[in-house]
């Protein structure tokens, strides 16, 4: 049989044969129909099979590159990307998969040196230029948009905002009406402004203002890990990512119950970006806290921060239906949104996961001091960027930023701190839930039919009191998409990020 020897993106030779050279052609064949159906998990698989045939061909690490992107394995993205690079300095493709997981990292300058080489690599090539145009403008536009800002960097959202009495509201408007302040909220105006908002309509910055401020107020108040219990006679929903799907959220609702005294929801993070409802989501998750302080609760998510916004699609968003103070605003109250919450006293509830040491405990999330930006280390940065593995011991994070951890980290953090089990979310998961690390790690993700295009069902779990040791039960409750407006995911991302996917 004909060998050839090639080197590997390790620099070691290697034995390939003609037939291992056609199975990696077939598994590559086999990946871009997968990849052509949306299936990028399962075209990943055959992207590496085609990889363990024959690893020197650039395409095969590029292509699964695209497909990380594309699952939000951006660090996942950038390795490969740099592997594909490694065997051919010239290879474009890998060039533009490194700019664009970049891109979405908020890695501007990062992003603008690649689009540099692949102009200087294939100088006629005229897409590579304009993708270079493009992101010389986006670095200039948002270098204009810090500079201008800069001299209002000491002030704070409140006292841009003035006197929100003295604004004044258009005869025109037609929707719902506070009198008072946020605190004088009741379920009547909650219930028309979530019908409003259905109709796509927008409720007038005046209103959105005052409830802002006074959810504002609340989250100060509060702890950066919040007990959350569950009496009898009551019940406690926990959602995962909604991800802006303002209308499968009010599905949840419909399905579930409505927020009331004794029907308590904890949303798990990631409230907006991808999906273009996302002001309407997270105004109505702030109306219900104000109405219900000790019944519904928000933890802070990845997307929860300045980065995700700019790159995602909820700044835009804003910025059209609203404008730059109240921008400002909502990053402040996310600021200021708790990190974690423990239900019963035995199940922590965080956004992504946990952490690079063994020795936290929940006083140590207790006393984060969040009133920030989280950064890409640290406790709270992992807090909302940590993923699990199926394999013992901690790993870098496919997404670029925290890490992975096994189900001994797990463990290990579980009986420190007297847990049954850790829920988190962060990741898209076909079932809309799953558990591992023998039960003791969950993940719920509640935006079923992902972006429009991924087709998995959302999941949350439902506790209720119970009279034996644990002092809970749980139930998990999966529910398909419904039907929404026809405006598509990342509708108010930034121009150039929407070409590059």
């Amino acid at each position: 049989m004909t060998q050839e020897t090639i080197t590997a993106p390790n620099g070691l030779p290697i034995e390939v044969t003609e037939k291992d050279k056609t199975r990696a052609e077939a598994a590559k064949a086999e990946a871009n129909a997968l990849f052509g159906k949306g299936n990028y998990e399962e075209a990943i698989k055959h992207y590496t099979t085609a990889i363990s045939f024959n690893p020197s061909v650039p395409a095969y690490y590029s292509n699964r590159a695209l497909c990380y992107i594309k699952t939000e394995a951006l660090g996942y993205a950038i390795r490969d990307a740099d592997l594909a690079l490694s065997l051919d300095s010239s290879f474009v493709k890998a060039y533009y998969r490194r700019a664009v997981a970049n891109m979405a990292l908020n890695k501007l300058k990062d992003a603008l040196a690649d689009f540099r080489k692949v102009v200087k690599v294939a100088p006629n090539d005229r897409d590579a230029r304009a993708k270079l145009a493009e992101c010389e403008k986006e670095v200039k536009r948002r270098a204009f948009e810090e500079a201008m800002a800069y001299d209002e960097l000491h002030m704070t959202a409140v006292e841009r905002l003035g006197d929100i009495d003295a604004v004044n509201v258009e005869d025109s408007y037609d929707g719902p009406r506070l009198e008072g302040d946020g605190n004088s909220i009741t379920r009547e105006f909650v219930t028309e402004m979530l019908e409003y908002m259905k109709k796509q309509k927008r409720v007038h910055k005046k209103f959105v203002w005052k409830i802002m401020l006074a959810v504002k107020s609340i989250f100060e108040s509060c702890e950066s890990l919040v007990d959350v219990s569950v009496a009898d006679g009551e019940k406690l929903t926990v959602v995962g990512d909604v991800h802006g799907q303002y209308y499968d959220l009010l599905n949840i609702w419909e399905k579930n119950g409505y927020p009331s005294q004794t029907h308590k929801y904890l949303f798990n993070g990631d409230f907006v970006d991808r999906g273009s409802f996302s002001v309407e989501v997270i105004l109505a998750l702030f109306a219900f806290k104000v109405l219900y302080p000790n019944s519904l609760f928000l933890s802070r998510g990845n997307h929860e921060t300045d980065d995700m916004n700019a790159v995602y699609g909820f700044s835009g968003e804003v910025k059209t239906k609203y404008n730059d103070i109240t921008l400002k605003l909502f990053s402040e109250i996310f600021n200021a949104c708790p990190l974690a919450h423990v239900i019963q006293k035995r199940v922590l509830v965080v956004h992504g996961g946990l952490f690079s040491r063994d020795d936290v405990t929940l006083d140590d999330i207790r006393k984060i001091d969040r009133f920030r930006q989280p950064g890409s280390e640290g406790l709270m940065c992992e807090l909302l960027w940590a993923d699990p593995i199926d394999t013992p011991g901690r790993s870098p994070s496919k997404r670029g930023v925290g890490l992975q951890f096994g189900p001994d980290v797990t463990e290990k953090f579980c009986k420190l701190n007297g847990l049954d089990c850790i829920i988190r979310s962060h990741e898209v998961k076909q079932e809309g839930y799953v558990k591992e690390h023998n039960g003791r790690c969950i993940t719920v993700f509640s935006a079923p039919n992902y972006c429009d295009n991924v087709g998995n069902q959302g999941a949350y779990i439902n506790f209720t009191s119970s009279n034996d040791e644990k002092g809970y039960s749980m139930d998990f409750v999966q529910f398909s998409a419904v039907p929404h407006p026809a405006i598509k995911p990342m509708a108010y991302s930034s121009g150039f990020f929407g070409n590059m996917m």
